[in-house]
């Protein structure tokens, strides 16, 4: 292991573990959560840009060839319902059927004008009715969830707008609850106080200021080691520059872990010593990597967050760093499948007997599908 890489390694296993105290057994079990997060973090920012890469030169233009194909279709269908060609009356309705379901999914992709005319042509509905409705459901659901009534005014014609009024209904609630809780603990603090309510509050001043102070022994050290103002040699004082540089940086976002990790890598301290940290300063050092290992959570869902919010995908969905672009690659093989498929319904338009053969065999598979959506 390199210095450059250098890690505290939680000490102890098998017959030793039992030997650790409470206190190093929780720093062991808080350093190696810290590093798991690290990994995901990491793993996160090197799986991005791949996964954009191959969005945009892979999926998006195989979505509009695939959609293409799709309004080719509907048109297809919309002629052959509109000249019979000797189609029975059952085969028309599934024809119907099937202009309604691709148009509407077309209005939904891309908001088309002239799919929206043929959905309500033949789906003897109105879209913008429907998704009125839908959304006036989600509304529903969303206000019984929330506990809150978001407005007669929503604009129905925009999930948007029902989910930027139930965000801001949530930030209003939040701001609320703080104000109601400043202004408790501002009434609080006007009243006289116990002298137990003394006691606990000078205990958690004097905890903050062993928090603080926790962090600033480390550093202190680092910063008197490595001060590169009292280096002579430019070499060195380059060196002692950027590793400063480091410090200052962990030392800005309290990140206990990392200033040891590079006293490890200046070789100030060993892991003995950290294997050997009494149980008053463990006590305060675990605190400070508690609060680290929140601050990891809150940075992967922001991440993950972000990432679904750019690419449209439903927080339904499980995503994981390691996997994404292997499960883009399969739902590109599977468009590239459907759109061969495409091709293929697309020719028997052209014969009045592959339609009757195709339709059939349609039929056959929308059976197949309702069956599954039953039993599955």
């Amino acid at each position: 292991m390199t210095k450059s890489n250098v890690k505290i390694v939680p000490r102890a296993t098998g017959q030793q573990q039992a030997t650790l105290s409470k206190g190093q057994k929780v720093f062991n079990n808080l350093i190696k959560q810290i590093e798991k997060k690290r990994a995901r973090l990491g793993a996160w920012e090197r799986a991005v840009a791949p996964y954009q890469q191959k969005y945009v030169s892979e999926w998006i233009p195989l979505i509009e060839v695939s959609t293409e194909l799709q309004t080719r279709m509907v048109h297809c269908l919309d002629e052959s319902y509109k000249n019979k060609r000797g189609l029975t009356k059952t085969e028309c309705r599934l024809i119907a059927n099937l202009i309604a379901d691709l148009a509407g999914d077309l209005v939904a992709a891309r908001n088309d004008a002239e799919m929206k005319a043929i959905y309500n042509q033949y789906s003897r509905s109105d879209y913008d009715s429907d998704e009125a409705a839908n959304l006036k459901e989600m509304q529903f659901a969303l206000e019984g969830v929330l506990g809150v009534h978001l407005g007669d005014d929503l604009d129905l014609s925009s999930p948007d707008d029902l989910i930027a009024r139930a965000q801001a209904s949530i930030e209003e609630r939040q701001a609320e609850f703080e104000a109601e809780q400043q202004a408790r603990e501002k009434r609080q603090s006007k009243r006289a106080k116990s002298a137990k309510q003394l006691a606990y509050e000078a205990r958690q001043q004097g905890e903050e200021r062993q928090l603080s102070q926790s962090i600033r022994e480390v550093y202190r050290k680092l910063a008197s080691a490595l001060h590169p103002d009292r280096e002579t040699d430019p070499q060195e004082r380059d060196r002692k520059t950027a590793l400063m540089q480091r410090v200052n940086q962990a030392y800005d976002k309290n990140n206990l872990l990392q200033l040891l990790e590079l006293q490890l890598e200046l070789e100030h301290i060993d892991q003995f010593a950290i294997d050997s940290l009494s149980e008053d300063r463990l006590k305060y050092y675990n605190k400070i990597l508690k609060d680290q290992l929140g601050e990891l959570d809150d940075e992967i869902l922001y991440v993950e967050g972000g990432f679904r919010a750019q690419f449209g995908i439903s927080p339904f969905v499980e995503v994981a760093p390691g996997t994404i672009v292997r499960d883009l690659a399969n739902d590109i093989a599977s468009l590239q499948i459907e759109i061969e498929d495409l091709k293929r319904d697309l020719l028997v338009f052209d014969d009045a007997n592959a339609i009757k053969a195709w339709l059939k065999h349609m039929r056959r598979q929308k059976r197949l599908n309702a069956f599954d959506d039953t039993y599955f």
